[in-house]
């Protein structure tokens, strides 16, 4: 293996950048992407310091994702390696060179040098708090030896969930999918460093920051450049109907049987039974997301509507027998999720499914 630490001591041609990659159309980079590049120009050294190397084909790398157990590593590559894989994407990728004094590129190219070693690349993956964005700052402000200072940002605070809302804009089922696991926390406003969880955030705060030291300042960023032109992207279409759109198509397959039930005097046991078993299902994995590392996923009130209760039900549901129980809870369920909507915002079309559930009990208690 290639030795991919950097080694110098002629500071003065030494350039240490962030790189800031604007999103493509793959799910993992809709939000964007950040590394370190390191440039010696003396020698030719020339390397990406990227912290967001994982492998899809690890172990239930989707379930451990979900529950906050993913590791990532920080790997070194070459800029045009790194600059021709964001290219083929048609993302542009900025370069913010930093105003370091040469002791603290020293420093940096310290840690560096340690963060690479096998027993420490890999680290705990949070995508809020402890992700390729939060690591790049953190190393560069602790190998500052002033005060880095940021300009206030004007306007609201914004929560995690209205910006991920912004990066998934183009994929409503991603942002559903989001929505659905997200709990209450999520929409509670963040502060500047929890914000640059998002690369484009960060790039912007360092372009405003300023370095505080021996009683004067200096910009973090002296230059800034352009390694990529931003290229042709295409939005790769998801289902062709929205959530909104999918529930509201339920309402009125609902409404409909419970008009046939009325005039035929029938019921469709098996339709509810479907109903209560996706229902119950999808609770399975919000109630095991409470136990997830992601603090923003620990209080969903979700919950109250989407919970494996239903899967309880099920066998007197499909025997025919009258189940006062059930309808209480699942009564009493809607209730309480919707007095939940005035603390949470929840997934499109989740009220559209707790009115398909009310229309579904309203009707039994009908034609019982």
């Amino acid at each position: 293996m290639a030795d991919n630490t950097p080694r110098t001591e002629h500071w003065d041609s030494v350039e240490v950048s962030l790189l800031t990659c604007s999103p493509h159309e793959e799910i993992y980079s809709l939000y964007g992407h950040t590394a370190l590049r390191y440039h010696d120009l003396s020698t030719g050294y020339d390397a990406i310091f990227n912290w967001g190397s994982f492998s899809f084909d690890a172990p239930f790398f989707v379930l451990r994702f979900v529950f906050g157990l993913t590791d990532y590593e920080l790997a070194a590559s070459p800029l045009d390696y790194f600059c021709a894989y964001y290219k083929q994407w048609g993302s542009s990728v900025t370069e913010q060179v930093l105003n370091l004094e040469p002791a603290e590129k020293a420093r940096l190219q310290e840690a560096l040098s340690t963060n690479l070693l096998p027993q420490n690349r890999v680290y705990r993956y949070n995508y809020f708090y402890d992700n390729c964005s939060t690591r790049p700052r953190d190393m560069v402000e602790h190998c500052l030896e002033g005060k880095l200072e940021y300009q206030a940002r004007e306007g609201f605070a914004p929560s995690y969930r209205q910006m991920i809302h912004e990066c998934t804009r183009n994929h409503p089922w991603a942002t559903f999918g989001n929505d659905m696991l997200l709990g209450i926390r999520a929409d509670q406003p963040t502060v500047r460093e929890q914000q640059e969880f998002l690369p484009a955030n960060l790039m912007y705060d360092f372009d405003h920051a300023q370095v505080y030291a021996n009683g004067a300042y200096r910009p973090l960023v002296k230059e800034r450049r352009l390694l990529v032109e931003p290229g042709v992207q295409l939005i790769e279409a998801d289902f062709p109907w929205p959530p909104r759109t999918v529930f509201l198509v339920l309402l009125a397959a609902c409404l409909a049987l419970a008009g046939i039930e009325t005039h035929r005097h029938r019921r469709f046991k098996y339709w509810d039974a479907l109903l209560m078993l996706t229902q119950g299902l999808a609770g399975c994995v919000l109630f095991v997301m409470i136990f997830s590392q992601h603090p923003t996923t620990s209080l969903n009130l979700q919950l109250l509507l989407i919970n494996p209760l239903p899967l309880f039900f099920i066998p007197s549901i499909i025997k025919g027998r009258q189940n006062s129980h059930w309808w209480i809870v699942l009564l009493t369920m809607t209730i309480l999720f919707s007095i939940g909507s005035l603390f949470q915002n929840y997934a499109e079309g989740m009220m559209i499914l707790a009115l398909c559930l009310l229309t579904r009990l309203m009707s039994h208690y009908k034609n019982a």
